[in-house]
């Protein structure tokens, strides 16, 4: 555990990604000050785009502002000419919600925005990738309110940004997936699956797994790997790069692995110049806005009471998917550790397991892993201290090393049907012995 000294600074916006209606209440439900998302048109992320309609979209306003925390439109796509009527529309539908902000990436759709909505605060996309003060200094003469910084910037960059233009917000990211190149700027998918990174809707290739190739000389056939010079294949879709390969380096040449800066958030807090931290991850699962949220505020909270304690925070965030963490830009440069890519797997599981996703309402739940009868299942909540022990004929909640577990003596769904076992693939609601608090999960250790 690590104290500090309690003369605190203040404590930064938690921002969590909001890829559909239900990521959006659990990441507020978790602890999330704000989030971010948006439907498909002009937004960095056309898959968790589609989640949103303008209807759902607009009960998520409605239901952030409920719980008096706040949301940012993204309308961080590159448009083309042709569609900046379409862009105008967008715009001004966006604005009728009554969102916090706009995050937009290019100066013409400030320009426009700041015309169309002009009570909208406007915060810079991390995709027009500001890393110096003269570039900040230019949009904040925009008229932007926050910028949200490259993930390359420095903290010590972060400091003289705030030192020159004091009264501009800065967000940076601390934690999810890297980009392989400047943030959105890569052509690795528009060039092998014409899907363009700055338009919403990168494949990303730089995860896949690549084969070796090398040239037979006998016909000037590229062969499985038995030579000196080396090719990687997609075998997707037969795009091949050639590349040199280092011993022991595996063929996930340009997987970077995901950022994860909560060891820093002392040193990041006591800058004293972020104002928010953000989390990626739009299109990740409902666990992972959950849990990503709940880590994040656990250690602000603890920080605020003069006393951090990592291992707690870690230990949650390695129960989930990831390509293996780095810390990143924002404390070293990575080549000073060169230890920012994962060469041996594209992602791996993480430390637990997420059997079960509970209701809004607490009172069934949905199956994403086995769950077999007197197997017990650990809950996952942010309300974990009102959960009672209990026991009824349909299972019982019982408390163990600190922890919260629940079994079931019967498998009901609620549909009448009786099971000895329910798997993943069943998307029919079981019933919980008893009411658990909104969107609670069950999950067990790897």
């Amino acid at each position: 555990m690590q104290s500090h000294n309690l003369n605190l600074p203040k404590i930064p916006e938690l921002l969590s990604p909001a890829g559909n209606l239900k990521k959006l209440k659990i990441a507020l439900e978790y602890g999330a000050d704000a989030v971010y998302g948006g439907v498909s048109h002009f937004s960095l992320r056309n898959r968790s785009g589609k989640e949103f309609d303008f209807d759902t979209f607009k009960e998520g306003v409605d239901y952030t502002h409920q719980k008096r925390k706040k949301i940012y439109v993204t309308i961080n796509g590159f448009p083309f000419n042709s569609q900046l009527k379409l862009l105008e529309s967008h715009i001004e539908k966006m604005a009728s919600l009554k969102p916090d902000a706009f995050i937009i990436a290019t100066p013409g759709v400030i320009k426009l925005a700041s015309q169309i909505a002009p009570e909208i605060p406007i915060h810079l996309s991390t995709q027009a990738n500001v890393l110096n003060v003269l570039d900040a200094q230019v949009f904040y003469e925009l008229g932007v309110k926050r910028i949200v910084a490259a993930r390359e910037l420095s903290l010590k960059d972060a400091i003289a940004i705030k030192q020159t233009i004091p009264d501009l917000e800065l967000e940076i990211f601390i934690h999810g997936s890297m980009c392989f190149a400047f943030s959105g700027r890569c052509l690795i998918s528009a060039l092998q699956s014409g899907r363009v990174p700055n338009r919403g809707s990168c494949a990303n290739d730089c995860r896949f797994d690549y084969e070796y190739y090398v040239r037979n000389e006998e016909n000037d056939a590229l062969v499985r790997f038995s030579g000196k010079e080396i090719y990687a294949r997609n075998p997707d879709n037969g795009v091949m790069m050639r590349l040199e390969e280092k011993e022991g380096v595996g063929t996930h040449i340009f997987n970077s692995k995901d950022l994860n800066l909560v060891a820093h958030i002392p040193t990041i807090l006591e800058s004293g110049v972020i104002d928010s931290l953000k989390i990626e991850g739009r299109t990740k699962s409902a666990y992972y806005a959950g849990i990503t949220a709940f880590a994040y505020k656990m250690a602000l909270q603890d920080y605020a009471k003069g006393v951090f304690m990592e291992q707690k925070y870690t230990h949650e965030l390695d129960t989930l998917k990831n390509r293996g963490f780095s810390d990143g830009y924002i404390i070293h440069r990575p080549y000073e550790k060169l230890n920012t890519q994962n060469h041996l797997t594209a992602i791996s599981e993480g430390s637990y397991q997420v059997n079960a996703e509970v209701s809004e309402d607490g009172k069934s739940a949905l199956c994403r892993h086995t769950i077999r009868l007197n197997e017990p299942k650990e809950i996952v909540s942010a309300q974990l201290d009102e959960i009672k022990e209990s026991k009824n004929e349909i299972g019982e909640i019982f408390s163990k090393n600190g922890k919260k577990y629940l079994q079931f003596f019967k498998i009901l769904l609620e549909n009448g049907k009786e099971l000895e076992s329910i798997h993943s693939g069943n998307e029919n609601a079981f019933i919980l012995p008893f009411p658990l608090p909104p969107f609670s999960f069950l999950r067990q250790k790897l």
